[in-house]
């Protein structure tokens, strides 16, 4: 089973171009019926910025038909990305103390109080687990989170902490893929049961991982397509984020990738395919055409 789908269906860029969602589509629960309408899948980038609640996600589960899924991304403090102290909870951030500077990491909070996060994490992904709507979990590491022994603890205690939940992961930084460190990062994902995520992104940076199609896990694989924008890709000074993946992949580009997503879903039970060039509705047009374009494999 190979679906299809976006990095979410609320980006502003989106709505703003007025190209995908018609005129009528005017409230979020509109949107989301709209899009599960067209898509199968979607990944859930809010929950990356602040927690998730669990409200949220049973409106989801409600106004999506049976069988949607929603691949949700891991909120930031865990995956050691900077983190506004004004995006935690406020009894969290009651409970911290006076913060003097700008952002927080997860080295930066008491053991206790990052315990209680990660219990409302898993709290809210509840009513999507309970309705089978929850894909995977994605941790999408920094580009500061390089091949280290101490980082692979921490991806292992995040492991721990998410049993019971499909986690993939997505790594930034090529040191994890490079010469020798390729199969022992594979194979160290594999004996945990994590999902290793396929990229399709702009090469010859120290941020960009090559394109690797191997599952780690007999369950799921996720392939996750950023453009190929190379020149944007490490530009500073975007009035938009959206701007870094300004790309729409080319027909012969869409047949390429559906021979490898093909080859990889042959491998495992379930393949989910996510387009993050998120400008304009240009993720949308690929995911359609690569949809028609794997229907007719």
């Amino acid at each position: 089973m190979i679906l299809v789908g976006t990095a979410s269906w609320a980006d502003k860029n989106l709505i703003d171009s007025g190209l995908f969602y018609p005129a009528h589509v005017k409230t979020p629960s509109d949107r989301l019926g709209f899009y599960a309408g067209q898509f199968p899948l979607v990944e859930v980038d809010s929950s990356y910025y602040a927690l998730l609640s669990e409200r949220n996600a049973a409106l989801w589960v409600e106004r999506t038909p049976p069988g949607f899924l929603f691949d949700v991304k891991s909120f930031r403090l865990f995956t050691q990305h900077q983190t506004p102290p004004n995006v935690l909870p406020a009894d969290i951030r009651a409970a911290l103390g006076p913060v003097g500077k700008k952002n927080v990491y997860y080295r930066d909070l008491p053991e206790e109080l990052r315990g209680e996060l990660w219990l409302r994490f898993r709290s809210a992904l509840k009513p999507l687990k309970e309705a089978s709507k929850l894909g995977v979990v994605l941790f999408q590491f920094p580009p500061w989170f390089v091949y280290r022994r101490s980082n692979f603890e921490h991806i292992a205690v995040c492991a721990q902490l998410m049993e019971g939940f499909r986690i993939a992961v997505e790594f930034r930084h090529r040191s994890w893929f490079e010469d020798k460190h390729c199969e022992e990062t594979l194979e160290f994902e594999r004996s945990r049961g994590l999902t290793h995520v396929v990229v399709d992104e702009p090469q010859g940076f120290a941020n960009s991982i090559p394109s690797i199609w191997e599952i780690t896990s007999s369950e799921i694989a996720v392939v996750r397509l950023h453009g190929r924008n190379r020149e944007a890709w490490n530009q500073k000074g975007f009035e938009s984020s959206t701007d870094r993946f300004n790309y729409l992949y080319s027909a012969d580009e869409l047949r390429d990738l559906a021979d490898s997503i093909q080859k990889l879903g042959a491998r495992t039970r379930e393949t989910h395919v996510l387009f993050n060039n998120n400008f304009g509705n240009f993720a949308q047009r690929n995911a359609a055409d690569l949809q028609h374009l794997l229907v007719k494999h």
